[in-house]
């Protein structure tokens, strides 16, 4: 199953038709100084406990939202073994982040930036992800 959000599912999806997908909505917090994540939503395939999960979110940052889906699918009956978490772009904070929390979990990126900004951004990264991709501008 690949948990994801609605541009990377989408994007898995076209890779291998058929493959089950569900949704898990989290967003930082952009008044917290430290960009909590807020959980907002979670649609998931019946037998999500029984199977491999597909993380994936374009960017890692913080690690914030990427552990509070780690969470939510571990409180859901998903092995910690059993997922993997695939993204674009991070950052050493974000893996650090990941690897001290769930140390038992794989991580694959495309790209390691080198840090974050004072707003918690990848540097050099390239902006908000979900802002561009929906044509937003928060």
């Amino acid at each position: 199953a690949v948990v994801s959000t609605q541009s990377t599912g989408e994007a898995v999806r076209k890779l291998e038709p058929g493959i089950r997908v569900g949704k898990i909505l989290i967003q930082r917090d952009e008044e917290d100084a430290d960009k909590k994540p807020i959980f907002f939503y979670k649609k998931l395939p019946a037998d999500i406990s029984q199977c491999y999960v597909l993380l994936v979110d374009p960017m890692l940052a913080t690690g914030g939202s990427a552990i509070c889906a780690i969470e939510t699918l571990i409180a859901e009956g998903v092995k910690v073994e059993n997922i993997m978490f695939v993204n674009l772009f991070s950052c050493a904070e974000g893996l650090i982040q990941i690897q001290r929390k769930f140390p038992e979990i794989n991580v694959v990126t495309l790209s390691v930036d080198d840090t974050l900004n004072e707003d918690k951004f990848l540097v050099p990264g390239l902006g908000d992800f979900g802002d561009r991709y929906y044509g937003t501008n928060h």
